[in-house]
């Protein structure tokens, strides 16, 4: 799942974009509100974090033209502007969520799920494959109640293939889901982080198994015995 975090002071992006990847979504990352409009004519996001003042202008002013280019997209405003009419204003204009900065990114976080597990988000409810449960809305794995840790791309992975669970994804569509448009993927990449999930659940033994299928994609399915 991408969010676009559209935020020109880089220090504070850098840390937001950090966080949203260790929690294993992909994020893209952009200064002005004219990079938001191409970011969104390229991939699909459920979720935006908007800065309020950017270098081409109030972005509070930009929320109806992203909806008009995304019509599902949440749109929660980061701003240093605190004052209750302000506050308003941006919910006034559109956004679904109002937070002054500076904001912890624990609670960040907790927002981004908040926001997407209201009616019309993209959380939905637990996938099971055999005895491996992913859990969409916490972005969490686990076997028999048992939480296994994995890495953000291999969550990232996880999710994509839990979300068309017995059913082929195309690579190039998990590229788009796991990798941001900034990241620097070599061909291999992809194929090394799914080797390494394929070999996880292979080693839990948990009755959910990877299988590729040379010019079609990637499947996570229950284990054929």
């Amino acid at each position: 799942m991408r969010i676009l975090v559209v935020e020109d002071e880089r220090e504070l992006a850098g840390e937001i974009v950090g966080e949203i990847r260790r929690n294993g979504f992909v994020a893209d990352c952009t200064e002005t509100i004219a990079g938001a409009s191409e970011a969104l004519q390229l991939y699909p996001y459920p979720l935006a974090l908007l800065d309020r003042r950017l270098p081409d202008g109030d972005a509070m002013q930009a929320i109806p033209a992203m909806r008009r280019a995304q019509p599902g997209i949440r749109v929660i405003m980061l701003s240093a502007l605190d004052a209750v009419e302000e506050r308003v204003r941006g919910l006034d204009a559109g956004a679904d969520d109002y937070l002054t900065k500076p904001c912890p990114l624990v609670e960040l976080m907790a927002r981004i799920r908040a926001s997407l597990r209201r009616p019309g988000g993209e959380l939905l409810p637990p996938v099971q494959v055999g005895a491996l449960t992913f859990d969409l809305a916490k972005r969490n794995a686990s076997v028999q109640g048992g939480r296994i840790p994995f890495h953000a791309r291999e969550l990232a992975l996880l999710d994509a293939l839990a979300r068309r669970a017995g059913q082929f994804v195309r690579r190039q569509a998990l590229m788009e889901e796991i990798y941001s448009y900034d990241d620097d993927v070599q061909p291999h990449t992809l194929t090394m982080v799914i080797s390494r999930v394929r070999q996880r659940l292979i080693d839990l033994d948990c009755g959910a198994e990877i299988v590729s299928e040379r010019g079609v994609g990637c499947m996570l399915r229950e284990k054929v015995s």
